[in-house]
């Protein structure tokens, strides 16, 4: 009889245990923990990961056998040709960039009661409360009449000062906590705290005397630092993240606490098995979306045409006549996007004979959507069992789950949108608990086993 016949999951401490897996799993935490901490928004991680590209000897531009095309700063299509043809197929590893977060608003200054404030509008799922009376940081890019592209970051560095959404004192809030917390906490109150002291006599344009405001000091120390006036907020984009590093959680150093885990920890591991697996049977492509959180809509989403627009001019470069359809019928990809971890004050949202919980491996989904698996790729079993054969020749752990009990709830991935291709996909990442929060948490050992397969899977 087989000895295995129940499938028992171990623990990936017990698979790890050895000093050399040690090692290289602290190592690439805390390049993790770096990454994190300096890419907060979707801009920030693609000049990353454009970076990263160029010191490794890629090309931008879809003429070389290593190469790239970025495009608006948001998304990325990354590729190297393999020993077989194109027309054989590809290995794709797909990511998303963006993350849930605070926008400003078009016209967001304003003053009250003695406060420089500034309107927002949320980005994604988001739970309100977590966001009030925690330090925030603000990251974006302005764009003047004249072309000119200014980025602007306040309150990462040490010496910089932060910004916060205030919160109502528990003595005054008798009606708000008898509220469901979708009443209790409204969009329109998340407004951001940018000041509190009076700007100095001025004179405007005209000669005219301008009163001192808590808004205009605000406009001043913007001016005076970016060179850059209330207009100009009409031509850009400007985002609210929490402040500060990502950082080792647990006596242990053995949990990643940062923001943007969704789905920026499955960029990081893409990319860096992509660069340590330089001589691939088959071509690799590696693609980074903007938008997932918000439905994959616009010209940087899933559901645009970049990426067959990229694989289009590819083939013209690697195999010209070679038909757009075989190939991608003849791809097979990753949906790269993390799964919710079993919380433990939580189990109960849960059907834990088919969750992931930590410290057993990235996790395989094999369908998302809500409910009746409306809106769900679903993966063939075919395309299951051959990942399947690849990670266990290669020793490397995974788990399968759903997420959540089937009534409570779901939710979606860009798997379906590559899946109109006609190629064979599937979401694979590793569990994060406190999923869309300001600092989520991973396993440092399902990080370190995720990396593991992605570059199993881009290898074979």
């Amino acid at each position: 009889m087989n000895k295995n016949l129940e499938h028992k999951p171990e623990s990936c401490w017990k698979i790890y245990s050895d000093d050399d897996h040690k090692i290289k799993m602290d190592s690439l935490a805390d390049k993790y923990l770096d990454f994190l901490t300096r890419c907060k928004t979707e801009r920030e991680t693609i000049d990353y990961v454009r970076k990263e590209l160029d010191g490794a000897g890629f090309v931008e531009g879809l003429n070389t056998a290593a190469c790239y095309r970025a495009f608006r700063d948001k998304t990325i299509f990354i590729a190297r040709k393999g020993k077989r043809p194109l027309s054989e197929g590809f290995r794709l590893v797909g990511a998303h960039a963006d993350t849930p977060r605070l926008d400003l608003k078009q016209h967001p200054f304003y003053e009250e009661v003695g406060f420089g404030m500034a309107k927002t509008h949320y980005y994604g799922g988001i739970r309100k409360y977590q966001w009030l009376a925690r330090p925030l940081s603000l990251h974006g890019v302005v764009v003047t009449r004249e072309g000119n592209n200014i980025n602007i970051v306040i309150g990462e560095d040490e010496s910089d000062p932060v910004l916060t959404i205030g919160d109502l004192l528990p003595h005054l809030a008798y009606k708000q906590v008898e509220k469901k917390v979708s009443d209790a906490f409204e969009a329109e109150k998340l407004n951001i705290i940018m000041g509190h002291s009076l700007s100095e006599e001025a004179e405007d344009e005209a000669g005219e005397k301008v009163d001192p405001g808590v808004k205009r000091k605000v406009l001043e120390i913007l001016n005076e630092k970016y060179g850059i006036v209330e207009e100009d907020l009409f031509s850009a984009e400007m985002h609210i993240v929490p402040a500060g590093a990502a950082r080792y959680v647990g006596l242990d150093r053995s949990l990643l606490g940062g923001y943007g885990q969704d789905d920026r920890a499955c960029v990081f591991l893409a990319l860096e098995a992509f660069l340590a697996e330089p001589e691939p049977e088959y071509s690799q492509i590696v693609l980074f979306y903007d938008k997932e959180e918000i439905g994959s809509e616009g010209s940087t989403g899933a559901k645009s045409l970049f990426f067959e627009y990229c694989l289009e001019d590819l083939i013209e470069a690697w195999e010209p006549g070679a038909k757009l359809s075989r190939i991608m019928m003849a791809g097979k990809a990753l949906s790269t996007d993390v799964h919710a971890a079993v919380d433990p004050d939580y189990q109960d949202v849960h059907e834990k004979l088919n969750s992931a919980f930590f410290g057993y491996g990235p996790c395989f989904c094999k369908f998302t959507g809500h409910r009746g698996k409306v809106g769900a790729n679903d993966a063939h079993p075919e395309y299951v069992g051959w990942l399947r054969g690849i990670l266990a020749d290669a020793g490397v752990p995974w788990q399968m789950a759903e997420l959540g009990k089937v009534d409570l709830g779901g939710g979606g991935t860009v798997a379906k949108f590559l899946a109109l291709y006609g190629m064979d996909v599937i979401d694979f990442g590793p569990p994060v608990l406190s999923m869309h929060s300001p600092f989520e948490l991973t396993s440092k050992v399902d990080v370190y086993a995720t990396l593991e397969a992605f570059r199993v899977f881009l290898r074979n």
